[in-house]
């Protein structure tokens, strides 16, 4: 029994080929395993900059508040200033 070494060349091309399949059926599945685990990190990360945004939202609110406050303070000082200064200049108005 003589083998031709046409034959025998295609039995090791297929099966390399099917050794090449299993390989790539294998790396799929690790690949999609790999995703799945990428995808709950990423949703995991979300959910956490959700929370950092509401976080920030709320200093955000809080600054403009202070904010707010600090020119409703600033306004009644300024008016007050107007005021005395106002009134100095028609107390030496009168007193020319």
């Amino acid at each position: 029994m003589t083998i031709n070494i046409i034959d025998f060349l295609k039995i090791e091309l297929y099966i390399s080929l099917i050794v090449l399949v299993i390989v790539f059926i294998i790396l799929g599945i690790k690949l999609i395993k790999t995703f799945t685990k990428f995808d709950g990190l990423l949703n995991d990360i979300n959910d956490k900059m959700n929370r950092v945004d509401s976080a920030f939202e709320i200093v955000g609110k809080t600054a403009d508040y202070i904010d707010s406050i600090s020119n409703s303070i600033s306004n009644v000082v300024l008016k007050l200033v107007r005021k005395f200064l106002k009134k100095k200049g028609n107390d030496t108005n009168e007193e020319e």
